[in-house]
């Protein structure tokens, strides 16, 4: 009879044991690996859309057009999702909604023309003016923009940007990010469901 009870303590034990090191592994993973991220806001649409729930990595390397998770520059303790457009070096300007990446016109092909029309004439009604007098990018170089003043992305930086040109807070008003403000990549959409997608 005591070796039965023993053996159904050793069990016991060892369930213990097993469970604590699978929490430990788990909260390590969270910490240090993967991060999950709810979207909030419309800045990245129609890419990610408010209510998206997403797996990034952290310590991915980062490469242009990634989506990232930074720390907010301009609001401490505060997360953004943003899309990289420059790399470190990089020379970047916008003229009539085309992106030219060290001198060279470059697509989008993440944007949606169709939504971004949809909000150019949603824009120009409220502002009342005229849509085709708006663009979705507005025209810039980094060179001279106020945020920004640099020839090229500096060593170690981003230049960041939303999808939802209209109203996306990204570097065109709080500059370049840098690499350690960088969190984590966006690899994975799970939820909702029937959007799930692979980044």
């Amino acid at each position: 009879m005591k070796e039965k009870n023993s053996g159904w303590g050793r069990t016991l034990i060892e369930f213990v044991v097993m469970l604590v090191v699978v929490v430990v592994a788990v909260q390590l993973l969270v910490k240090f690996v993967v991060s999950k991220d709810i979207v909030s806001g419309p800045s990245m649409q129609t890419t990610l859309e408010n209510g998206d729930r997403l797996y990034s990595l952290r310590h991915k390397q980062v490469k242009r057009d990634d989506i990232v998770v930074i720390d907010a520059p301009d609001d401490p303790g505060a997360l953004y999702i943003k899309r990289v457009i420059g790399m470190p070096g990089d020379t970047i300007s916008f003229k009539n909604d085309v992106l030219y990446l060290n001198g060279k016109k470059t697509n989008e092909p993440y944007l949606d023309r169709a939504f971004a029309k949809k909000e150019i004439a949603a824009y120009a009604s409220k502002q009342g003016l005229d849509p085709n007098s708006i663009n979705f990018t507005i025209n810039f170089n980094i060179a001279t923009w106020p945020s920004t003043k640099s020839e090229t992305v500096p060593k170690d930086s981003y230049f960041v940007m939303g999808d939802n040109r209209l109203i996306s807070k990204d570097s065109r008003s709080f500059g370049f990010v840098k690499k350690n403000k960088v969190q984590s990549v966006v690899v994975w959409r799970y939820w909702p469901l029937n959007q799930m997608k692979i980044f």
